[in-house]
């Protein structure tokens, strides 16, 4: 396996595009009411490619695994301090945990079958996994901008059978809306919030741009902004602003080990 500088496993170097994620993605507290329920009444939660620490649960003792240094140092002092492995190799004996998790990372992993695996052999209940669907459920203002953004997601989402086919056993998937207000500011969370994407800081915490051009994403951000400020997107977009909450493709893929 091949490491960024900082540790980074994935497709994503985090090292280069890590900086000040915390304080873009922070985590929402109805997505989070939804990831933890799953959960039941495990006491242990292994959380893998915890990043910064978003949705871990904070009444369980969770062990922690991300390789990225920069993430790992964005990690909030009440958090456990996170061990440094990959998801393919975890360091631990089989049935380690009552419950574990994934928070939209498995698309980073260079091979999500043997690290969703890894996941359940270390858990004797619920492997309980956050990520997208690689085909948007809703055609979306977003796609028509810049749809080599979505060329690019598409590429690294693994289907959803695939998620539920490495777990095994029974699994079951539930539909996560994104709720307007969203403080999780990933893409699809701002579907009524445009003006945020003209930020490159908001963008640098979305792994997909590091993918794409910096022509197209230059010429995406010049696009927009005319448009938001001739009020051509609204005239044609508008009624994203008023929709309380939104089905972005955000999915919660639970394998219940039985």
């Amino acid at each position: 396996m091949t490491r960024f500088p900082d540790g980074s496993a994935g497709d994503a170097d985090y090292g280069s595009i890590g900086e000040g994620y915390a304080l873009i993605r922070r985590p929402d507290p109805r997505i989070a009411a939804q990831f933890h329920e799953p959960f039941g009444d495990a006491k242990t939660v292994l959380n893998v490619g915890a990043g910064a620490g978003s949705y871990e649960p904070t009444d369980r003792e969770v062990t922690a695994v991300e390789p990225s240094a920069s993430m790992r140092a964005q990690r909030p002092a009440g958090l456990a301090v996170a061990i440094d492995a990959t998801a393919d190799a975890l360091p631990f004996a089989d049935d380690s945990f009552d419950a574990s998790m994934a928070s939209i990372t498995i698309h980073q992993w260079p091979d999500p079958e043997r690290g969703l695996a890894q996941m359940r052999r270390v858990t004797t209940g619920p492997v309980v996994i956050l990520t997208f669907d690689p085909v948007p459920p809703v055609h979306w203002w977003l796609i028509d901008y810049v749809p080599e953004l979505f060329d690019v997601e598409a590429k690294r989402m693994p289907p959803i059978g695939d998620i539920t086919a490495a777990l095994g056993g029974r699994t079951e998937v539930r539909t996560v809306l994104l709720p307007a207000d969203c403080t999780d500011r990933f893409g699809q969370a701002l579907f009524a919030r445009p003006e945020q994407l003209l930020d490159a800081n908001v963008r640098r915490a979305m792994s997909a741009w590091s993918f794409v051009d910096p022509a197209v994403t230059d010429a995406f951000v010049a696009h927009l902004a005319d448009d938001l400020a001739s009020g051509a997107w609204d005239e044609k977009y508008g009624d994203f602003r008023s929709l309380p909450a939104f089905d972005g493709g955000l999915r919660l893929v639970i394998g219940h080990g039985e």
